[in-house]
């Protein structure tokens, strides 16, 4: 299971066909049976300068909005207050290191991708498992030339605040580091091992995601974004479905109150059969991609 791809594969000519009759924005139109309407944009939290500025159907469907609505409050992630304490759950305790933690195998890894991007490894022997396999995953984007300054979600909070716009948040900071650090070490070290062993060509693999989500290609995302969580569904539960569910209320409140919020998560939790997309068409919304 890939952490980084949550967070963080166009073959054959019929493919490239079929995503030309396709919908072309990661953008979906919700309205209710009473005429609530809602937007959906699928974020990619980290992107290059290339990908602005975004397509005219996206911004509109931003200046109809009143709300905007995002995964957490990024003021929160400006609190550095908020961020030691959150961070300091990552780390392991006194007397432990993460070489006592995994196999010499994974560890001998873990030093030979520091070493590649600079990462020190001292820091790292502080780490949780998936601390570290986030941390490693970080650098190889950043490499890419990949900034999380540019992502979706912070592009649109930099521009609800400078304007005044109404922010709502889905869930706190505190609740995204805890789905991550209640995970079993078991499945921390397992994640740790898929990330470091095919780092490269995910790496290589995300270039044409995030191009997959430029032009709205939404079975060519879930795809690439869905392959790690294979053989791992009580991950995907945990990183994915849960927070789905918990998702629905906070967009049905939206359009009860007639506010149109323009709500941005990402991208992993629009496709699928248990995305937010889905399960709002269960409850009966019409949910129309744009």
């Amino acid at each position: 299971m890939r952490l980084w791809a949550c967070a963080l594969s166009l073959a054959a000519a019929s493919v490239v066909l079929a995503a030309q009759d396709a919908p072309r924005h990661f953008l979906w139109k919700v309205t209710s049976p009473a005429g609530g309407e809602a937007y959906l944009l699928g974020s990619v939290h980290v992107l290059t300068r290339s990908f602005y500025p975004l397509s005219p159907v996206i911004e509109e469907a931003f200046a109809s909005s009143k709300v905007l609505v995002e995964e957490v409050d990024l003021d929160e992630m400006n609190d550095p207050a908020t961020m030691m304490g959150l961070v300091g759950k990552a780390m392991l305790p006194d007397g432990q290191t993460l070489d006592q933690l995994v196999s010499k195998d994974t560890f001998a890894a873990v030093r030979t991708r520091a070493e590649k991007h600079g990462v020190p490894v001292p820091m790292l022997q502080r780490m949780k498992p998936w601390m570290a396999a986030v941390t490693l995953a970080a650098a190889e984007l950043t490499r890419a030339g990949f900034d999380p300054a540019l992502g979706i979600d912070r592009h649109f909070y930099d521009r609800a605040r400078a304007s005044g716009m109404p922010r709502r948040a889905l869930e706190t900071v505190a609740y995204q580091f805890d789905r991550l650090d209640g995970l079993a070490s078991t499945q921390q070290e397992a994640s740790l091992k898929a990330m470091l062993a095919d780092i490269d060509t995910q790496a290589a693999n995300f270039e044409s995601m995030v191009e997959a989500w430029r032009r709205g290609d939404t079975a060519r995302v879930e795809g690439f974004l869905f392959e790690g969580f294979k053989d791992a569904p009580e991950i995907a539960e945990r990183l994915l479905i849960e927070r789905n569910r918990n998702w629905v209320g906070p967009v049905e409140q939206c359009l009860s109150e007639r506010a149109r919020c323009f709500v941005v998560v990402g991208a992993a939790h629009l496709v699928g059969p248990d995305s937010l997309v889905e399960l709002l068409r269960a409850r009966k919304h019409t949910v129309v991609q744009q």
